[in-house]
């Protein structure tokens, strides 16, 4: 087959991987079918029997080894991954909040609902910590 018919293949099959929401299977035949049009324009393609085997053994290689990997790197799968952990963080008291009472706190310059989780009260303008986050509730500890 001459290059320029693979390298259209391998832009085909890349266009549609990035069109759907597939398991990333069309990207490693796309590239596969780039990698063995180069090499026909080249002159190392072989004939057409090789060609064939080689877009084969180089798509199945790069399934087998990088797909894995990239899926993971990329989120595929939506896994649920904190993008962010409040829970340690220091906040800043704006107003009195009553031992096992409510008040606001300042973290990351945002007033937040804050829940005093100890027997201690946390005075004004004092330094506490997130234990845990509840909703949009922070949960907070005298530091």
């Amino acid at each position: 087959m001459v290059w320029w018919l693979w390298m259209l293949l391998g832009l085909a099959l890349l266009v549609v991987e990035a069109a759907t929401q597939g398991g990333l299977f069309a990207l490693f035949f796309g590239l596969s079918a780039l990698v063995v049009g180069i090499l026909t324009a080249v002159g190392l393609g072989g004939p057409l029997w090789a060609q064939w085997a080689l877009f084969t053994a180089v798509a199945v290689l790069c399934l087998v080894a990088l797909r894995g990997p990239l899926k993971a790197r990329l989120n595929v799968d939506g896994a649920h991954k904190p993008v962010d952990q409040l829970q340690g963080e220091a906040a800043l008291a704006l107003e009195d909040v009553p031992a096992g009472g409510a008040g606001k706190v300042e973290l990351r310059g945002a007033s937040w609902n804050a829940r005093n989780a100890t027997g201690t009260a946390i005075a004004k303008g004092a330094r506490c910590r997130v234990e845990r986050v509840d909703g949009l509730t922070l949960w907070v500890r005298l530091d």
